[in-house]
């Protein structure tokens, strides 16, 4: 797996658990939802993600363009 569908799939989980506990645990958690999508839109324009930060030193490999 590489660090590009890495973060992918880690946002897509963030946001579901952030959804399932706005419903079933308090409204509240809409804001943990919000800082996922505010970080994936700075992500976008800055390239720096923190969390593929953590996954580089995990010892995933680089992005499909470079790795193949």
């Amino acid at each position: 797996m590489t660090v590009d569908r890495a973060v992918l799939a880690f946002a897509g989980v963030m946001v579901l658990i952030s959804v399932l506990l706005t419903t079933f645990v308090s409204p509240l958690f809409i804001w943990f939802t919000v800082f996922i999508g505010l970080n994936m839109f700075q992500s976008a324009f800055t390239g720096l993600c923190p969390a593929a930060m953590v996954f580089r030193k995990l010892g995933l490999k680089g992005d499909c363009a470079t790795n193949p």
